[in-house]
């Protein structure tokens, strides 16, 4: 049993030898058989790696990495499970309330509903052909007047 009661479930890395042997092998493909990719392959975790050279995605990934352990680092937890509530939060913010340089600075709930008011095709398909998951939009999409995403209301 793990020291903490978490399932952690991809991995990103960058393309270094201590992760991958993808630029020592002949094919420059990863083979495998890295002791770094036999442990996630053990643990279940999906591994994965950056695009080699362009910096943005390790960037991101780097800067991510960081405020998840500035908000480990400032806070005392009493159990695993407010430590999973507290990340779990503050994961729901990151991806729904922190607006984004990549979305021209804005929040990507404001950038996911403007995009469905260009391009509404995209939002009514059908998802693994089951029916009624799209029959109605999801409402986090749908403005509310007056109410701002992420207000209390």
């Amino acid at each position: 049993m793990p020291a903490r009661q978490m399932k952690i479930k991809t991995i990103l890395t960058h393309n270094g030898s201590q992760f991958t042997d993808r630029f020592t092998s002949t094919t420059r493909f990863p083979c495998g058989q890295h002791v770094f990719d036999l442990t996630c392959r053990s643990l279940e975790i999906e591994y994965r790696l950056c695009p080699p050279r362009p910096p943005q995605t390790n960037g991101m990934v780097e800067r991510f990495n960081g405020r998840i352990s500035d908000i480990v680092n400032q806070a005392r937890f009493m159990s695993a499970t407010e430590m999973d509530d507290t990340l779990r939060h503050y994961l729901s913010n990151y991806n729904h309330l922190i607006a984004r340089r990549a979305l021209t600075y804005q929040k990507p709930i404001r950038a996911l509903q403007k995009w469905r008011a260009e391009k509404p095709e995209l939002f009514v398909k059908r998802v693994y052909k089951l029916t009624g998951l799209d029959s109605q939009p999801p409402s986090f999409l749908a403005p509310r007047p007056g109410l701002e995403p992420g207000t209390c209301g």
